[in-house]
């Protein structure tokens, strides 16, 4: 189902319908922005649609077909939108991959311009609902392995934060905890929680 700020043109229809053709299971598409055709006068117009896995661009080709070129929401690293009097500007910077084959390729920046205001701005609420979402359990699993590394220690939810049993080197502990909070994986109030159950030997 499309976003509601969504507005559907008769020459964007055949477009919508291959995209809904190449969709996996469950996958659904939150919102679209169709490039304006003032902005389209020497290739053919962008659709970009926003699903629940991927951003998906979409171009036809000059002899038919489709051209499609995707991004994993866990690939993105920022998403910037610029509206301006006649038409808006979506750019995304894609970070590099984890895979060893590209561990040196420079991030990517995807930049669509001339797409409706209201359908870019739809499009960007919802890759900014992705990243935000993505960086949250990025920092949940770097927060885990840190505990994993420190010896034990566990950080509880909210202001709350506890130790496990007390073995191994304190020093160490106290370290891993002072990274954990440089790296703003903890607050001020859990890093002093943990700190006070290092020294009390607790």
């Amino acid at each position: 189902m499309a976003d509601a700020a969504t507005t559907t043109t008769p020459a964007a229809v055949p477009g919508l319908a291959s995209l809904q053709a190449i969709l996996v299971r469950d996958e659904v598409i939150e919102a679209t922005a169709i490039q304006r055709r003032l902005f389209a006068l020497t290739h053919r117009r962008v659709v970009v649609a926003a699903t629940t896995n991927r951003l998906i661009a979409l171009k036809r080709g000059l002899f038919g077909g489709y051209e499609y070129s995707d991004l994993r929401w866990q690939d993105l690293k920022e998403a910037h939108v610029h509206v301006g009097i006649f038409a808006a500007t979506l750019r995304l910077v894609v970070e590099n991959t984890s895979d060893l084959a590209s561990a040196q390729t420079p991030n990517r920046v995807l930049e669509f311009t001339g797409l409706d205001a209201a359908e870019a701005q739809a499009v960007y609420r919802v890759c900014q609902a992705q990243d935000q979402a993505w960086r949250e359990k990025r920092r949940v699993r770097e927060m885990e392995e840190l505990r994993a590394r420190s010896g034990g220690v566990q950080i509880m939810g909210g202001a709350a934060a506890g130790l496990a049993a007390p073995t191994g080197d304190p020093l160490q502990r106290l370290e891993q905890a002072r990274q954990m909070l440089a790296s703003k994986l903890i607050s001020d109030a859990e890093y002093e929680a943990i700190k006070a159950k290092i020294l009390s030997g607790a």
